[in-house]
């Protein structure tokens, strides 16, 4: 098995950035997350609401994030000084506001009142205790610092489709090669490159992945979560990857050899 393919999302629920690599610190893939979308009562926004996110690009440079926002431009994400409590989920977590140029843009765009967040580097976000019991971070991530899919289930999905979709739909951060279909269900830790990591859970999908990567909108004719609730339903919900946590920092590439344990030999 090898690293099919890398993502990286500087912006909660914005597109995705495919990378040939990343470096990883505290907080999972460096840059990834880090900023987040909050209305007017400081929840967290989404594709699940507003599909329309999607078609928003964003590209990093020299550490820093820039987001292209249709009809309105490219802007850089600045932090402020503003600070402020923000939910994502059940977390409250500490936050400062973006400058307020790309955030008037974006409300435009989508028509409400939306501000840009970043998460400081003293922001400490615990991971589900249930499932860790190291006492780990996570950026604005749903959950955990990586989701990790295998690219044979997304073809064999696919069979199953009158019409494809592409990996983007699930927004993984690293996409396996050379696994079987489904093989995922028993990994337990996997060593992608020199890095080790725990698999923690199966990641449950919701109707983001009903949303059209290109066009920023629900599908129609493209439902691959009503078909993967016909045999891939769990007490977890419908399942499609895994979360996973690192043990180090470090670095993975495409290419990289991919290792893994399962619950059977571990």
């Amino acid at each position: 098995m090898q690293v099919h393919s890398l993502y990286v999302y500087p912006v909660k629920s914005l597109a995705g950035i495919q990378v040939s690599s990343f470096q990883m610190d505290d907080f999972g893939p460096v840059g990834d997350r880090r900023w987040m979308i909050v209305d007017s009562e400081r929840e967290f926004v989404t594709q699940r609401s507003n599909p329309e996110l999607a078609t928003v690009r964003t590209r990093m440079e020299a550490g820093q994030v820039f987001v292209d926002i249709p009809g309105e431009g490219e802007f850089l994400l600045e932090p402020g000084t503003d600070e402020c409590r923000v939910r994502v989920w059940r977390d409250w977590a500490k936050a400062v506001y973006g400058a307020p140029g790309a955030s008037d843009a974006l409300s435009r765009y989508c028509g409400q009142a939306f501000r840009f967040v970043y998460m400081p580097d003293e922001t400490f976000r615990r991971v589900d205790a249930s499932r860790v019991t190291e006492y780990r971070r996570v950026s604005f991530a749903d959950g955990f610092p990586f989701l990790i899919t295998n690219l044979a289930s997304l073809e064999e999905l696919n069979s199953r489709l009158d019409n494809a979709v592409d990996m983007r739909r699930f927004r993984p951060n690293i996409v396996v090669d050379g696994a079987a279909p489904w093989e995922e269900d028993a990994w337990a830790s996997l060593v992608i490159g020199d890095t080790g990591f725990s698999v923690v859970k199966p990641c449950s999908r919701c109707v983001v992945t009903t949303v059209d990567p290109d066009r920023g909108a629900k599908s129609g004719d493209l439902q691959p979560l009503r078909e993967l609730g016909t045999y891939r339903r769990t007490p977890d919900g419908v399942i499609f990857g895994m979360n996973a946590i690192h043990e180090a920092a470090g670095e993975i590439r495409v290419g990289s050899p991919v290792n893994f344990a399962t619950t059977e030999n571990q």
